[in-house]
């Protein structure tokens, strides 16, 4: 699964990934990320611009409100059959960029201890999504999820699970396509390649969804 990540890109990652695309006013830079807070994605309607969301997908047809039906992650192999998932993964897709993902090891003395994920020559990653759009009082919500896959073999000794990764500026466009068939979407989400990623250690601070600070991308050895 994919319950926290981070995004703070450094310049050469703007400049290399994200070239081209228009930063919004709200720019949603943060060392953490947690579900229900704002991050900034790319969409299939505004593919050349960020903008700002709310992660925990509400569906279109839910009544306004229902946070306990807010969805932070979805399975790849589902997407097209689940009534929840399937018109947003037909019409309404979208990218989130981060700079590395979180996930949490059970050591052997029972704690679990937090690591973070990394692409191991230093780009930024981007995560398949869906978005979606509902009313709110103040106008126009728009949240999104992450799409989940079996996680690579290296990455399995931390998860079962990882976010779906699309690599390079063609699967990108794909992925954000209208014109793109189905079955060539269902297999952009696949694991990513072996020693694609690295990870390491970090602080259990990162239980606490309000610690936002740099510290969180230094190496852990408690």
């Amino acid at each position: 699964m994919c319950g926290r990540f981070s995004f703070v890109p450094t310049a050469h990652q703007l400049e290399t990934s994200l070239r081209g695309i228009t930063l919004p006013a709200e720019v949603c830079f943060s060392y953490h990320i947690a579900p229900s807070e704002r991050a900034c994605v790319i969409t299939s309607d505004m593919p050349n611009a960020l903008q700002p969301m709310q992660w925990g997908l509400v569906p279109n047809w839910n009544p306004v409100g229902r946070a306990s039906k807010r969805i932070i992650n979805a399975r790849a192999e589902t997407l097209l059959q689940k009534p929840t998932f399937r018109d947003s993964a037909q019409r309404r897709r979208c990218i989130v960029p981060a700079d590395s993902f979180y996930e949490w090891r059970l050591q052997a003395d029972g704690q679990r201890k937090p690591y973070r994920i990394i692409d191991a020559d230093g780009s930024l990653l981007f995560m398949a999504g869906l978005w979606e759009e509902w009313p709110d009082t103040e106008g126009p919500n728009r949240t999104f999820v992450i799409v989940t896959v079996p996680a690579s073999s290296d990455l399995s000794e931390l998860h079962n699970r990882m976010p779906a990764l699309l690599f390079g500026e063609a699967e990108r466009h794909r992925w954000l396509s209208a014109n793109t068939p189905a079955q060539q979407l269902m297999s952009l989400l696949r694991p990513a390649p072996e020693g694609r990623l690295s990870w390491y250690r970090v602080s259990i601070r990162l239980n606490k969804p309000s610690f936002k600070e740099p510290s969180l991308h230094e190496p852990a050895f408690d």
